[in-house]
């Protein structure tokens, strides 16, 4: 008072600045990220690795303001995830990182993203692919094993058609009674159940839509094609599937749930009877041109429709032998 100074509000200007050091940490822009990312409709499972991943980053800085945080003190942060041998784990956390720093930028509280520094301060991963049979007398020596399956029905009728239809293990264990239309042959995958969230057909061949019948009278009470177990609520476990092909001799240095779709695209990219655009459009390798995607679409939907009956053909040749 005596200084010319109004305490109260001296006091609520302090509080002011408080808060809007508060708004400016890294941990602040990195649960605004996060929360849009999960307005955005991003997978479950996305969002859960997000969120673990910046929690680390977290742990390391996140009380500090977003704008003091430089690219040595990421790389602090990286060296420790990259010490236990997770370089990918690393490789993924500077990415997230960086895309916190961009969203805090864009909101005008970072001036760079300091990850860019770092591109090339990372030990790189090796890149393994999901191991996949691509032999087609190989090929038609698993799917004779499928057949002889001795474990659950729905196990074996999930493989089955995993090398009927090559779609993603967790887009076929998710499949709902309501996406089949047995009427036209289609499988209509929602976009929320896609990796890149775009809506998928899938044609059904007659061999596909047999399993599906046996199918139905199997689980067709339900929601799921592949219910779990324990629970009609709930789709089968991700790791039923490898499960069972561990169960009939194969290991996951030779064949996963995946390589089918790795499977798919060989064999039928080395039969030269079907367009590279077609193959792409059946495995929903979705074309990044927004007009391209388009026409790409109604181009190739008859061709994958015979596509779809030769592979199932085809598949029916293998196991002959």
């Amino acid at each position: 008072m005596a200084s010319g100074r109004d305490p109260s509000a001296a006091k609520q200007e302090e509080k002011r600045e408080t808060l809007k050091t508060t708004e400016q940490t890294f941990a602040n822009f990195a649960d605004r990220f996060i929360d849009k990312a999960r307005r955005e409709g991003r997978a479950p499972a996305t969002m859960a690795k997000t969120e673990w991943l910046l929690d680390k980053a977290k742990a390391e800085f996140g009380s500090r303001s977003i704008a003091e945080i430089t690219a040595p003190d990421i790389l602090v942060a990286l060296r420790k995830v990259e010490a236990k041998g997770n370089y990918e784990t690393a490789k993924r956390l500077r990415s997230k990182i960086g895309g916190v720093f961009r969203y805090a930028g864009a909101n005008g509280a970072a001036e760079s993203d300091p990850t860019y520094a770092l591109q090339d301060a990372l030990i790189r991963p090796k890149v393994k692919a999901r191991a996949a049979i691509t032999d087609p007398k190989g090929f038609g020596a698993l799917l004779r094993a499928i057949d002889g399956f001795r474990g659950q029905r729905t196990t074996r009728i999930g493989l089955q058609l995993l090398a009927l239809l090559a779609q993603r293990p967790g887009e076929s264990r998710h499949a709902k009674w309501t996406d089949i239309d047995t009427l036209k042959a289609i499988w209509s995958i929602p976009a929320e159940q896609m990796k890149m969230r775009r809506a998928h057909d899938v044609p059904l061949a007659a061999q596909a839509l047999a399993l599906i019948a046996e199918l139905r009278d199997i689980t067709g009470a339900g929601e799921f094609l592949f219910p779990s177990l324990r629970s009609y609520q709930r789709p089968m476990s991700e790791n039923t599937l490898n499960a069972a092909l561990r169960r009939i001799g194969y290991t996951g240095e030779e064949m996963t749930a995946h390589g089918f779709r790795a499977t798919f695209s060989t064999l039928a990219n080395e039969s030269g009877l079907w367009h590279p655009d077609a193959i792409e459009r059946q495995l929903a390798h979705v074309e990044g041109n927004a007009v391209r995607r388009a026409y790409a679409r109604g181009l190739h939907w008859d061709e994958r429709v015979r596509m779809a009956d030769w592979w199932a053909g085809y598949l029916e040749e293998l196991k002959a032998g």
